[in-house]
């Protein structure tokens, strides 16, 4: 008999520590309910995202039962690429004016949040250049892709009718051969990526003119989107994700110092490679916003520089950008989150007032 009680005794406890150690919880009814983990694919670059960095290091993520899954490619039409094929569901640093042309060629794309406004990529030219503004690109050779609409936008904005015939762009395919070819002589001047900030910033060769956000303000370095199809069917999943990554930018707002350690850490780079443009609060700015009203600027000058397929003339591209979701994430994440960083989260209402409406 008291064998039997023992037994009995033994038995209930592996099953009150087998529920312990499980996911589990109990729903209204008393049972067990299994907590749901979702997995999303992503793309985010060589040079990663900080918010999702952030995220990822401070549970926010696993808060939401997302788990992100990150999926490398070598260039940004490798990642669209993967994006339109459905390897992967979200790229965030593939810039603006590759997602619109891929939506202008007929890829159903939808651009639903962001990931950086400006880039902190500076213009560079050799040492002792004076720089007046945009129009002494004029007559110039440019080392930059002429598709970066912020340069054509405002050579239009200054009254240049045709900036593609009154700058001579020249194309590279790496920033470090543009970097080369002003230091030979070869153009004038340069358009560097983020990640050229710490190299020029230390060269005495060749001095920085501007950035790119100099010239055209909250220029939308680089769109979150996803398949059209991705985000109907999984909109639930894309809202949780963003109320992440908007708890990850408030963290981010207050604690710069501590995002350049993690994210060096997290993309295996120097922290002082990482500082030098993170910490150019000027120039560097990220947001989960989808910065709608950009995106509408980008697609109207790319189209005017014939930089979009002949298809996009039947296009509306406000029905490839969703702001709806952010707009439920952000009220989400405000009223659960909000009660401690309320300055942070009516300061994205503003932004979003401004920049969506």
């Amino acid at each position: 008999m008291k064998k039997k009680i023992v037994s009995v005794l033994l038995a209930c406890t592996m099953v009150l520590g087998l529920t312990a150690c499980g996911s589990a919880k109990k729903n209204d009814n008393g049972g067990a309910k299994e907590e749901k983990t979702t997995t999303v694919r992503w793309n985010a670059g060589t040079s990663g995202n900080v918010l999702i960095t952030i995220a990822e290091d401070k549970g926010y993520f696993k808060d939401e039962g997302i788990n992100v899954e990150l999926v490398p490619a070598d260039a940004n039409s490798d990642a669209l690429t993967m994006l339109s094929t459905g390897k992967v569901d979200i790229v965030s640093n593939a810039g603006t004016s590759n997602p619109l042309q891929q939506i202008a060629s007929g890829v159903d794309l939808t651009i639903f949040g962001g990931h950086m406004v400006t880039g902190a990529m500076p213009v560079i030219a050799k040492a002792g250049t004076k720089w007046n503004g945009i129009k002494d690109l004029v007559g110039k050779k440019f080392a930059c892709n002429p598709s970066y609409f912020a340069f054509t936008g405002a050579l239009m904005d200054a009254g240049v009718k045709d900036p593609l015939k009154a700058v001579n762009f020249v194309s590279y395919t790496d920033y470090n051969d543009a970097l080369a070819a002003v230091k030979r002589g070869e153009v004038d001047y340069a358009l560097m990526g983020t990640g050229q900030n710490y190299a020029v910033k230390n060269m005495k060769d060749v001095d920085i003119m501007c950035y790119q956000s100099d010239i055209m303000p909250n220029y939308s370095c680089c769109r979150m989107e996803c398949q059209t199809k991705y985000l109907k069917d999984n909109s639930e999943t894309l809202q949780k994700v963003m109320v992440a990554l908007l708890r990850a930018q408030d963290y981010y707002e207050g604690h710069k110092d501590e995002a350049v350690k993690l994210h060096a850490k997290a993309i295996n780079a120097d922290e002082s490679y990482v500082a030098a443009y993170m910490l150019d609060d000027k120039h560097y700015k990220v947001s989960v916003d989808p910065l709608k009203n950009s995106v509408e600027r980008a697609w109207n000058i790319l189209s005017k520089t014939g930089f979009l397929d002949k298809n996009a003339s039947k296009i509306n591209i406000d029905d490839h950008i969703n702001t709806e979701l952010y707009s439920k994430a952000l009220s989400e994440a405000k009223e659960k989150y909000g009660k401690d960083s309320a300055k942070f989260y009516e300061g994205m209402e503003t932004f979003f007032n401004e920049n969506d409406k």
